[in-house]
């Protein structure tokens, strides 16, 4: 089967599938001529709309296979019987890990005895733990599964939240019972008009004194200003890898705001990551070249309804 893929790795990675020719093209040029009868191509996050806009020039195009977990930029751009399969289980181990970093720099206080060290000062002092913190995460999928796994050894009490309940899920619907007793809220959230601004300032008046807001989904997760006024008046915390706006303009307040640990999306940035987003995007290609539908499917013909 003829997959049309963006990069020399993809090439490498998928040419070691014996029912898959690889084919490279170029995410701001033309698809290669002689490979219009291409069936599926792979794409980045990157450049959706140039690429996207070209979907219709692949008369057999059948999958779409995204590179990252996330894939909402490319749903108003699918083609009409075109399945669409994500990258999940490839950055969800290194976002969660991203998540324990900060979290662990926040209640360390590891920037204040990195300021002491600038000045050559040796100055003791207690800090916080996350030993015993009870953390409330927005999303029950890869990335949540990932962070519970690596929270629960620091005697952490987590609790995922999606949109229905199931086993080892609370519904949305719970969370104003849980947000009063969180230490930690951490949005782990798709771009989606439910869960656009679910963090304002009425979610973030319920979370008590001190509380950590972390989000490493998508930006739009959290209002800016709502959480803002909660970091410049001293009460909350954060830690932010995606924002609204993104990229930050560098005269935003939120550069300058107390009680902020700020990354510029680099929660899934990490050595290997585009090693294991190939090997889960050759997984969803296998599995479709045998003709089952690819476990990561998320839109398009088969796809689970939720």
């Amino acid at each position: 089967m003829k997959v049309l893929v963006p990069d020399d790795l993809g090439v490498k990675i998928l040419d070691e599938s014996a029912d898959i020719e690889p084919v490279r093209y170029a995410p701001g040029d033309p698809w290669p001529s002689d490979h219009l009868d291409a069936t599926t191509v792979v794409v980045g996050y990157e450049s959706a709309a140039a690429v996207g806009a070209r979907f219709v020039e692949l008369p057999n195009l059948r999958l779409v296979q995204t590179l990252n977990a996330g894939y909402d930029q490319w749903l108003p751009l699918l083609p009409d019987g075109v399945m669409l399969s994500n990258g999940r289980g490839a950055h969800g181990g290194s976002s969660a890990e991203w998540v324990v970093a900060v979290l662990l720099a926040i209640y360390r206080d590891l920037q204040l005895f990195n300021d002491q060290q600038d000045q050559g000062v040796w100055r003791a002092k207690s800090t916080e733990t996350l030993i015993g913190k009870r953390v409330v995460v927005l999303g029950a999928g890869d990335l949540a599964v990932n962070l519970a796994s690596r929270l629960t050894p620091f005697d952490t009490e987590v609790t995922l939240v999606g949109r229905r309940a199931r086993p080892g899920v609370h519904p949305v619907t719970d969370l104003d019972d849980l947000l009063p007793t969180a230490d930690v809220v951490v949005a782990m959230l798709p771009a989606h008009d439910s869960t656009y601004h679910i963090i304002d300032a009425g979610f973030l008046a319920k979370l008590r004194d001190g509380a950590v807001v972390v989000n490493v989904g998508r930006g739009g997760a959290v209002d800016t200003e709502a959480l803002l006024a909660e970091l410049t008046s001293g009460r909350l915390r954060a830690a932010l890898d995606v924002t609204e706006p993104e990229p930050l303009p560098a005269d935003h307040p939120l550069w300058s705001a107390p009680g902020l640990v700020l990354t510029p999306h680099v929660a899934g940035s990490t050595t290997g990551a585009w090693e294991r987003a190939w090997a889960i995007a050759r997984e969803q290609i296998e599995v479709y070249v045998a003709g089952d539908r690819p476990p990561n499917l998320v839109a398009g013909p088969g796809a689970p309804q939720d």
